[in-house]
């Protein structure tokens, strides 16, 4: 009997040795279970730090209007510089994330002649003097910028392409025109696009109609579907409207409405070269008007010699953006019999200045409206 009992035994230690293999095998999916929790777990805490508030600020200014007198003014010994005329504006600006400005006056090159009203063509220190002053944002869509046909506007294109700055609404085929960049800023992605309801009569043939964004419902909303899943804000530059009227226009309200049905956050609209109110329509701030920032329109009266500035700061907290206007101050841009010409904010103005001016100030800030 012993001798049988002894001969059972190497089975038991088998049996053991083959339980405590399943043991080990039962427990390895175990701990790889707890390690793919742990990932996920770790990979929630990211989607949670990307989805914390973000923040930036832009601020923004109307057209710039090289005439005649205003080139003459900057003519120093065989150059042109206009880097006087913004001295008050660029220390008001320099702590802004992004500043915009609409740059009506087309930098079309030396083989032109530089000159003003009709035809604009500004020379390329303007541009370096806006820069300068810290402007980063340049919107080109506008009713003067095929003023000189599409060779000065291919040299438009040329000299911005060569600048550390963001511009939208001319381009130098279809396939540049198409190709809507995403920019990112303090973790916020946004995209930058402008039109003109106008070309001052031009049209451009069908196989170049990528030289300037003249608005379409059909284009925008081209332009919007191809960003709006890729970004957080979409700014749209918005040359519409008529001039010299404080009042915005049916087209104008029309095509705020359907561009924010769209997406669009911002609308910033220029053309009529005086100011005109800011509103929401649904969600998207309108600023229908910033009016003039450099021109010699007071030739024309006191209504196109004023300006808007408005500083905005946007707030991006998940899925929700938030646009809430930062500051909101009047330009005057100021000349002495067409010459020594300045843009001058009413921060910085005086009687001598501008006679009256407080009152003047009341007068444009209820035309612009007190939506903060």
């Amino acid at each position: 009997m012993k001798k049988r009992k002894l001969k059972k035994m190497p089975i038991i230690i088998l049996l053991l040795i083959i339980i405590g293999v399943i043991g080990v095998v039962i427990i390895k999916p175990s701990n790889k279970t707890n390690k793919k929790s742990n990932i996920k777990v770790t990979n929630k805490k990211k989607v949670n730090e990307s989805s914390k508030k973000k923040s930036m600020s832009l601020v923004m200014v109307g057209d710039v209007l090289t005439h005649d007198s205003v080139l003459a003014d900057a003519y120093k010994d065989g150059t042109y510089d206009f880097t006087s005329m913004f001295s008050y504006i660029k220390p008001m600006i320099k702590d802004y994330d992004l500043k915009y400005v609409n740059q009506e006056s087309i930098i079309g090159g030396p083989s032109f002649k530089y000159s003003g009203y009709p035809t604009f063509n500004a020379p390329d220190s303007i541009g370096d003097n806006l820069i300068d002053t810290g402007f980063n944002i340049f919107g080109l869509a506008n009713n003067h910028a095929y003023d000189k046909g599409e060779t000065a506007l291919l040299y438009s294109n040329k000299y911005w392409s060569g600048k550390d700055v963001i511009t939208a609404g001319t381009y130098s085929s279809f396939e540049d025109r198409d190709d809507i960049k995403v920019y990112e800023k303090n973790g916020i992605k946004y995209a930058f696009l402008a039109y003109t309801t106008s070309l001052n009569g031009y049209d451009l043939a069908s196989d170049k109609s990528y030289l300037v964004n003249v608005y379409s419902n059909e284009l925008v909303k081209d332009d919007v579907n191809k960003i709006k899943d890729k970004v957080d804000v979409i700014i749209v530059a918005m040359h519409w409207g008529d001039e010299y009227t404080n009042t915005p226009t049916n087209s104008e309200k029309e095509i705020a409405a359907y561009l924010s049905e769209l997406g669009v956050d911002l609308i910033i609209g220029t053309h009529p070269h005086v100011v005109q109110p800011i509103e929401y329509v649904g969600e998207t701030l309108v600023i229908y008007s910033l009016g003039n920032f450099i021109s010699n329109q007071l030739v024309l009266g006191l209504n196109p010699a004023i300006g808007l500035m408005v500083g905005v700061d946007i707030t991006v907290d998940g899925d929700n953006t938030k646009i809430s206007i930062k500051e909101k101050e009047l330009l005057y841009s100021y000349s002495d019999n067409s010459t020594k010409f300045k843009v001058i904010p009413f921060s910085k103005m005086s009687d001598d200045i501008l006679s009256d001016y407080k009152s003047i100030e009341e007068k444009y800030m209820s035309i612009v409206g007190d939506v903060m």
